[in-house]
């Protein structure tokens, strides 16, 4: 995330492209993204890098990482890296069947952040395609099923709360709280507004009695963060177009439209 940004990890912005089976956000960290796969199976191809403890791909030209490193590239800066992106793909071998054309297609995902036709391989058995920019600030990620990012954002918004909200122990020391996962259906019924571009806003999260409310601005289709946040600031003063709201008595969320 830009180092002048970093507010912004509390703000997620999420535009959904359907046809294209993409999102572009702003907000959601590789290791965030990471977290919500645990025990992930596939490997890594990485189209641009900095990562220094790669293996070579004499095949395609490209460094990748097996599934027992990713935990290691996600303590990374990767943000530090500039353009950070890869592929995932199910075993080494398959990497040698690529032809000449795939390949120039994945060295042009990872030189335009853009794809010259829909980047899922039957022989990579690709579920994401991850393209981004000072990571965290500006990502492009392809889902081969869509419900892989509704079951993603549905991990990192209460992650994200864990991270921003404490209380109190009997000794007065600060304490993590965990919060459950979102139902997806919740996350589903914000489709519509996702087309046309939301911010979700942990870091305006309202904490009340019995309560927390996460407010939800649409915002509009941006591909350029520093004007997504510059609609973000004017907007934030207007009433919210939804909420989603934990119970602190029923652990629950729910999603209310205004």
């Amino acid at each position: 995330m830009k180092k002048q940004n970093q507010d912004v990890r509390d703000l997620i912005y999420v535009h959904l492209n359907q046809a294209s089976q993409y999102v572009l956000s702003c907000g959601i960290e590789f290791r965030e993204f990471m977290a919500a796969f645990s025990g992930f199976p596939n490997h890594l191809l990485l189209l641009k890098h900095q990562f220094e403890d790669g293996e070579f791909n004499r095949h395609t030209r490209f460094e990748y990482i097996t599934k027992e490193k990713i935990g290691k590239l996600s303590k990374e800066d990767v943000n530090g890296y500039g353009d950070f992106c890869w592929i995932d793909f199910s075993e080494e071998a398959v990497l040698n069947e690529l032809s000449g054309q795939e390949i120039a297609e994945l060295l042009y995902l990872g030189h335009a952040m853009h794809h010259l036709k829909l980047p899922f391989y039957n022989q990579l058995g690709n579920r994401f395609v991850y393209l981004s920019r000072d990571d965290g600030w500006s990502n492009k990620i392809y889902y081969r099923s869509m419900m892989d990012f509704f079951s993603m954002l549905s991990y990192v918004i209460p992650l994200k709360m864990g991270d921003l909200k404490f209380e109190k122990t009997f000794f007065g020391l600060k304490k993590k709280r965990l919060y459950p996962i979102l139902n997806k259906d919740l996350l589903l019924s914000l489709v519509p507004f996702m087309k046309e571009g939301i911010c979700i806003s942990v870091k305006d999260a309202d904490s009340q009695k019995g309560r927390i409310e996460i407010p939800i601005w649409m915002v509009g289709d941006f591909a350029n963060m520093d004007d997504m946040y510059e609609a973000y600031t004017r907007t934030v003063r207007k009433q919210c177009h939804a909420k989603l709201v934990f119970d602190k008595k029923l652990k629950d969320w729910k999603l209310f439209v205004i």
